[in-house]
C-alpha cells in the first residue's frame, strides 16, 4: 500500500489541473448513510420501497410520506450528532486552496464539501441545503425544512402557502443543464482524475468520466468495482486514510 500512496503522492505532485468525481463513499465515513451496501437505504424496512419514493411521482402524489422519510433518512433529522466534513473533504478543499484541484464532482447532496472550503463543487442531484417553493419559487435553508410544517407534516412556503421541494434530483427527473455543462467542462480540461467513493453504476453520472482526456486516471474505493480497469492506479482504502497521506 505504502508504494501505491507514494506514486499518489507523485502524481498529485506533477497535476496541475485536478478533478475530483465522487459518490456516497466520501460522506459514509461521516456518518451518512448510503444507498446501495448492505446497511444502506435501499436494504432498510420501510413502507414502500426508497426508489419509489425518492420520484418525482411519489413527491407530488404523496408529499406527507415523502417528507416523513425525507426528514429521517436523508436530512437525518434524528441524528445525535452533527454531521462534519471527514479528511477527504478537507483534503480537496486544501487542494483547491493550493491551486491544484479546479472542481470537485460529486454524486452527494449533503454540502459537505462545501463546508470543507470547496468552492468549486458541481453537485449533479443538487443539495438538501437548498429547498423552494414550488409556485413562488421562494428560497428556503435546511433549517426551515426540518423545523417548518403544516398538520401533514409539508413544509410550506411562509408566503404563498405552496408546497415547497427540496433542490434535489428525484428519480424520473433530468440533471441541472448548467451544473451538468460545468462537470464535463472541468474533467475534459483536467490532467489528473481522482475516482472516489463510488462504484460507478449511477447513471448518467457514471457516464461522465468518458469526458476525461487527460493523463491518469486514480480509483479510490474501499471495494473492487466493475470499473477497476479504467484506473492506472488502483487504490482499496478508506477514501478519507488514503487522501489524507497526500
Amino acid at each position: 500500500m505504502s508504494d501505491k500512496i507514494s506514486e499518489l503522492k507523485e502524481l498529485v505532485e506533477k497535476s496541475s489541473r485536478i478533478v475530483f468525481f465522487g459518490g456516497a463513499g466520501v460522506s459514509t465515513e461521516s456518518g451518512i448513510p448510503d444507498f446501495r451496501s448492505t446497511d444502506g437505504l435501499y436494504n432498510q424496512q420501510w413502507d414502500y420501497p426508497p426508489e419509489t419514493i425518492l420520484s418525482a411521482t411519489f413527491f407530488h402524489n404523496n408529499p406527507k410520506e415523502f417528507y416523513r422519510f425525507y426528514r429521517e433518512k436523508i436530512m437525518l433529522q434524528n441524528s445525535e450528532k452533527e454531521i462534519l466534513p471527514n479528511n477527504a473533504h478537507k483534503k480537496l478543499a486544501e487542494l483547491e486552496q493550493k491551486g491544484k484541484l479546479i472542481g470537485v464532482v460529486t454524486q452527494n447532496i449533503d454540502g459537505l464539501h462545501q463546508k470543507a472550503g470547496s468552492k468549486k463543487v458541481f453537485e449533479l442531484h443538487g443539495s438538501i441545503l437548498r429547498n423552494y417553493c414550488t409556485k413562488c419559487h421562494k428560497f428556503f435553508d435546511a433549517e426551515y425544512i426540518k423545523s417548518h410544517e403544516d398538520k401533514n407534516g409539508i413544509p410550506c412556503c411562509d408566503e404563498c402557502g405552496s408546497i415547497i421541494k427540496p433542490d434535489v434530483v428525484l428519480y424520473e427527473e433530468g440533471l441541472d443543464d448548467e451544473t451538468v455543462n460545468g462537470a464535463l467542462s472541468a474533467i475534459s480540461s483536467a490532467d489528473l482524475l481522482i475516482i472516489g467513493g463510488t462504484s460507478l453504476t449511477v447513471y448518467p453520472a457514471a457516464g461522465f468520466i468518458r469526458y476525461f482526456r487527460g493523463d491518469k486516471i486514480i480509483l479510490i474505493n474501499r471495494d473492487p468495482t466493475a470499473n477497476d480497469n479504467i484506473a492506472d492506479l488502483i487504490i482499496h482504502d478508506s477514501i478519507a486514510k488514503v487522501l489524507s497521506q497526500i
